[in-house]
């Protein structure tokens, strides 16, 4: 059996960079004292969730990749022979900017990035006034231990996507976020909206007969109450680890990755697969 050993961080975020980037790092020794290989970070970790407005000064939080956070990573990476997966407010050029992942190899190099496709504007979720979309597609971004197939936060509502990456061979498909409640809401919709942002999950991981992995914060941050849930679905969406909704935690799980081929054999979603007859969803409508 080949099995990858996947934790997940779910951590609380603050106004100051280095000290939550001090704070992860101290997550993610402890999570390779756990022997994690595979450790994924929460979206946008290095600070408080931006958008709630949209205000010029924050894009002064941007930085660059490879740049100051993801060369901390990348010695630790390379010390405990890790892969981490660092979502990163990312200055690519002035005036352009992206929320993203770096994805650091167990030797310390970046092995690949991905850039958020999806981009949300809702309210306190204002997210068109700071990312541009992303431009490097659904690929697979190989590792040391797994082939990865990483979305962010509002990437997780599409089925497309978790396709295309299963396509490309990905073995695990992570989704870093950051997803709560506003405080007028909770009450009257709080239970189903969690309920439908994990079940979306879960049903990728079981139309894909895929390992998945969704990190999220947790705390309140203004008019948001980020409700953590983190978790690890198996291919055949079954929970096989999960965070509270309060707490800091690491979420670890031993992830089987022989377990697909049997999931893809008892329910051969991609085997009966009519590509020929799925054309228009390349469409935005069909009239």
């Amino acid at each position: 059996m080949r099995s990858v050993r996947l934790a997940l961080l779910q951590m609380r975020g603050n106004d100051s960079r280095d000290r939550n980037v001090a704070r992860t790092v101290e997550k993610i020794e402890a999570a390779a004292d756990r022997q994690a290989q595979v450790v994924c970070l929460q979206e946008l970790f290095t600070g408080p969730y931006p958008c709630q407005a949209e205000d010029h000064r924050i894009f002064a939080w941007a930085e660059s990749i490879p740049g100051p956070t993801t060369d901390e990573l990348a010695a630790i990476a390379k010390r405990r022979q890790i892969v981490i997966v660092a979502p990163v407010f990312e200055r690519r050029a002035p005036g352009l900017y992206h929320n993203s992942v770096a994805v650091i190899d167990a030797d310390g190099q970046i092995a690949g990035m991905y850039r958020k496709m999806h981009i949300p504007d809702d309210p306190l979720f204002y997210e068109k006034f700071y990312f541009t979309p992303g431009d490097l597609g659904f690929k697979v971004i190989s590792t040391r231990y797994a082939k990865l197939g990483i979305g962010i936060c509002w990437d997780q509502w599409y089925p497309e996507a978790a396709r295309l990456f299963t396509l490309a061979g990905a073995e695990i498909l992570l989704y870093p976020t950051a997803i709560g409640w506003i405080h007028a809401e909770k009450e009257e919709l709080g239970a189903t909206q969690h309920s439908s942002w994990q079940t979306m999950m879960r049903s990728h991981a079981i139309a894909n007969g895929i390992w998945l992995g969704a990190p999220n914060r947790v705390g309140v941050e203004e008019a948001l109450e980020f409700w953590g849930g983190s978790f690890i679905a198996s291919p055949r969406g079954e929970l096989v680890a999960q965070a509270g909704h309060c707490d800091e935690e690491i979420v670890i799980a031993d992830c089987d990755m022989t377990l697909s081929d049997d999931v893809r054999t008892h329910w051969p979603f991609l085997r009966d697969r009519r590509i020929d007859a799925y054309g228009d969803l390349t469409r935005r409508w069909i009239d």
